[in-house]
This record gives structure tokens, sequence and C-alpha cells, in this order.
């Protein structure tokens, strides 16, 4: 089991900034990837960008690329995605996913094993 834990959200202007953290304990060392997804209200659940825990190697939806920058501290256990240049259609709740099977990152939340409780990000015009 793995348990996530998400912090960091809130409401913040458009053009401001968030950092959000998402902290792993337990079998922490079966994570091969985390990911970032949020969903806004009537929406489907959408990926925002991914990580590999060893290589920390990067991945990031179209929609948010060149503002977030998803990176990790291992020695913390601790996923973190730093949000800049921040616009209200990025409003939603955001959840951080660990994939622990099928050893490989992707774009589908289907593919991640364990969630976190989801931080709500409100941005207003």
């Amino acid at each position: 089991q793995v348990q996530l834990v998400e912090s960091g959200g809130g409401l913040v202007q458009a053009g401001g900034s968030l950092r959000l953290s998402c902290a792993a304990s337990g079998r922490t060392f079966s994570i091969y990837a985390m990911g970032w997804f949020r969903q806004a209200p009537g929406k489907e659940r959408e990926f925002v960008a991914a990580i590999t825990w060893s290589a920390g190697n990067t991945y990031y939806a179209d929609s948010v690329k060149g503002r977030f920058a998803i990176s990790r501290d291992n020695a913390k256990n601790t996923v973190y995605l730093q949000m800049n240049s921040l616009k209200p259609e990025d409003t939603a709740v955001y959840y951080c996913a660990a994939e622990t099977t099928r050893r490989m990152w992707s774009i589908d939340a289907r593919e991640y094993d364990y969630w976190g409780q989801g931080t709500q990000v409100t941005v207003s015009s």
C-alpha cells in the first residue's frame, strides 16, 4: 500500500503561482512513476504531468507545458507541481497518483494504482 497526501492548493489570481506537494508513505519503494491529474466540475479527470520516480524523467500535457513543472525529492518521498502563469481554466481539484505495478508512466488515470484525496486550486480572473 502507498498513501498519498496532497497540499498547497488555494485561491490565486490569474497570472499567479502555486506549488502543490504530494507526500508519499508506505511502500514507496514500489513507486515507478507519479502523476498529477486534475478534474474540473462536470469534466473528466485529465492528465497534467508525470515524473518517473528513479530517473526523474518528466512529461506534461500540452495545456500546461512551459507553465507547470513537476519535480520530486526522493529523500522526502515528495512530488511537487510548481504552477506558474495560472489561468482561470486551470481551476480544478488536483490529485496526485502513484503507479506501482505496470512499471510505466501514463496519461491514463486508470493506469495509476494509488490516489491522494485531492486539493482545490481556484484561479480568479
